[in-house]
């Protein structure tokens, strides 16, 4: 951790911001209105896509901007516009899928092409989905018959970081980026789409340097955004084992309100 502040603070939410009720604490709320007082700026860093903007600026209200869907979408607050709405060709989709398949076996999957509040998501709706969301059923070929926002695949017979082994081997980086968020989906996302190309669309527009960066995160899905910030990377102690393994430091977990108590003691120190 480097002496003074950093200039802009991103944050993943779910497994990270977020308890495992779904909540945030009034505690987590009062240590990032003080983070935001002091003049540093929040952006929230999440995979959920712009169907869930009203949710994602309930759960963190003072953050400046949203890097949703991945970092495929980025929304600046302070103007009401997105900076960037990336979108994911069907054709490439279907060959990302396809690959997938090829050596994985069938798949289940979701996708999301819609951004308007509380759209619906296309596809097979799948019992082990663990938030509300409304599925509506259509076939495959229907879904990539445009472009969407992401895909998500989750194989009936391999756990999520088997299947995300084997999207990385086969999928190239060119066709799509794949990752995982912490449910049992690999998540497929336009090519140059994650955190860290989401996050450098909002250091440009502010000109903050990515040496002053603070982030927290939980999952693979946080990786590149610990790659590209340089002040600091700080996971969860509730975090995936590759992302422990990449960060700086380990706060407590997102239950024990991790992300609040280190900022606390950063503020204070």
């Amino acid at each position: 951790m480097k002496p003074g502040l950093p200039k802009l603070i991103a944050t993943d939410l779910d497994g990270t911001l977020v308890r495992s009720d779904d909540t945030v604490s009034a505690y987590t709320q009062e240590v990032l209105d003080r983070v935001r007082a002091a003049g540093i700026r929040i952006v929230a860093a999440t995979g959920r896509g712009p169907r869930l903007t009203s949710l994602t600026r309930n759960d963190i209200r003072v953050a400046d901007f949203l890097v949703l869907a991945q970092g495929g979408w980025v929304l600046d607050l302070e103007d009401s516009r997105y900076l960037r709405q990336a979108r994911l060709p069907g054709l490439a989709l279907g060959e990302a899928l396809g690959a997938l398949e090829s050596v994985a076996g069938p798949l289940s999957v979701m996708f999301e092409a819609l951004e308007h509040d509380d759209s619906p998501l296309w596809g097979d709706y799948d019992p082990t989905w663990r938030y509300p969301v409304t599925v509506e059923s259509r076939t495959r070929t229907e879904c990539l018959s445009g472009e969407v926002i992401k895909a998500f695949a989750r194989s009936f017979q391999l756990d999520v970081d088997a299947l995300l082994d084997l999207a990385h081997r086969v999928v190239p980086a060119d066709l799509a980026t794949v990752t995982q968020a912490g449910l049992d989906y690999v998540e497929i996302c336009p090519a140059g789409v994650d955190k860290g190309s989401g996050l450098s669309v909002v250091a440009e527009a502010v000109g903050v340097d990515p040496s002053d960066v603070l982030v927290f995160g939980d999952m693979p899905n946080d990786l590149p955004m610990f790659a590209w910030a340089g002040w600091g990377r700080v996971a969860v102690a509730n975090a995936h084992p590759t992302l422990l393994a990449a960060a700086d430091d380990v706060t407590l977990t997102n239950d024990e309100d991790g992300v609040a108590v280190y900022l606390d003691r950063l503020l204070s120190r």
